[in-house]
C-alpha cells in the first residue's frame, strides 16, 4: 500500500473518475473523531471560492503528484456553495447526500486506497498548516449517539416500453367513373319523287351503312401518392411513486424534562 503525506497532496492535481481535469487541491479536511482525511478543498476556477470534493476511494499518483477522485467534475460544478474554513455538520450532511457518500464510510483509508500520514511535524489534529482544518462535522463524544435515516433519491431512467412499426399491404377498392361515349344510330328518311319520268323497275336489293361507337377501354399506372413516416414525440407526463422508507427516533430514559424547562 503505498504512503502519501498530507503534505504531498497540497497543490496535487485533482482529476475526476473519467479523467477530466478539476483543478488543484488546497487544503485537506481531517474526520474530528477518527483524523482519516475526508474531503479536499480544490481550486476550480469555476465559481470565486473553492469547491469541496470527498476523498473517499480516491487515489493519489506519486509519480505525477495527482490524485484521482471518485466523482464526476459536473457534480463538482453543482456542489453545494461553501465559502468558509470550516465545515458545519448541517452543511457536510448535504454534501454526502449531493455527492452520494455514505457517511459511515467517506475517510480516505478504505481498502485498496492509499493509507494517508502526516507529515512529521504535522499531527493529525488541527494545526496551524492549512492541509489540517478539522471538520465541525463528526466531533461525538461519549455520551451521544447518531440518529440516521432513510431518504429517497428519485431519478427518471429512459427505457424500451414498445415498438411501433410502419406496415404496407395491398387492398381492392372499386371506383366508378362516368365517361362520355358517342355512338350512331340508323332511322329512316323518306323523300317523295317529284319527277317521274325515268323509268324504274320492281326488284329485291339491299344497302348497308357502317355504324360506330365509342369504346371505353381502361389502363392502370402505379404513381407516388404521399410519403409516411413515424414521428415520436415526448410527451411530458406524472407519476406518483411511493416508498416507505425507515427513520431512527432517539428516547430520553431518566430525563427530567419539567426540571431543565425551568428557568
Amino acid at each position: 500500500m503505498t504512503e502519501s503525506t498530507l503534505e504531498s497532496l497540497i497543490g496535487a492535481a485533482a482529476y475526476d473518475e473519467r479523467g477530466d481535469k478539476i483543478g488543484k487541491v488546497k487544503q485537506i479536511y481531517l474526520d474530528n473523531h477518527s483524523g482519516e482525511p475526508t474531503w479536499a478543498a480544490v481550486s476550480t476556477g469555476f465559481f470565486s471560492h473553492d469547491s469541496l470534493v470527498p476523498l473517499a476511494g480516491a487515489e493519489h499518483l506519486v509519480d505525477d503528484d495527482s490524485i484521482r477522485l471518485r466523482v464526476d467534475k459536473e457534480l463538482v460544478k453543482s456542489a453545494p456553495h461553501h465559502d468558509g474554513s470550516r465545515i458545519s455538520a448541517q452543511a457536510e450532511q448535504e454534501l454526502f447526500r449531493h455527492y452520494h457518500v455514505d457517511p459511515r464510510a467517506s475517510g480516505w483509508n478504505t481498502e485498496g486506497s492509499p493509507r494517508i500520514r502526516p507529515g512529521d511535524d504535522s499531527p493529525m489534529t488541527q494545526g496551524n498548516r492549512a492541509f489540517a482544518d478539522q471538520s465541525d462535522t463528526v466531533r461525538y463524544g461519549d455520551d451521544s449517539m447518531v440518529r440516521s435515516e432513510e431518504q429517497l433519491r428519485v431519478d427518471t431512467e429512459s427505457e424500451e416500453v414498445g415498438t411501433a412499426r410502419l406496415h404496407k399491404t395491398v387492398v381492392n377498392e372499386e371506383q366508378t367513373f362516368t365517361v362520355p361515349v358517342t355512338h350512331e344510330e340508323v332511322h329512316i328518311e323518306r323523300e317523295p319523287i317529284i319527277d317521274r319520268t325515268g323509268r324504274a323497275t320492281i326488284s329485291e336489293e339491299d344497302r348497308e351503312v357502317v355504324l360506330h361507337a365509342d369504346q371505353v377501354h381502361v389502363e392502370k399506372e402505379t404513381v407516388p401518392v404521399e410519403r409516411v413516416r413515424l414521428a415520436v414525440d415526448e410527451v411530458a407526463d406524472e407519476k406518483t411513486i411511493s416508498e416507505t422508507v425507515r427513520q431512527e427516533r432517539v428516547e430520553a430514559e431518566g430525563v427530567d424534562d419539567h426540571r431543565r424547562q425551568q428557568p
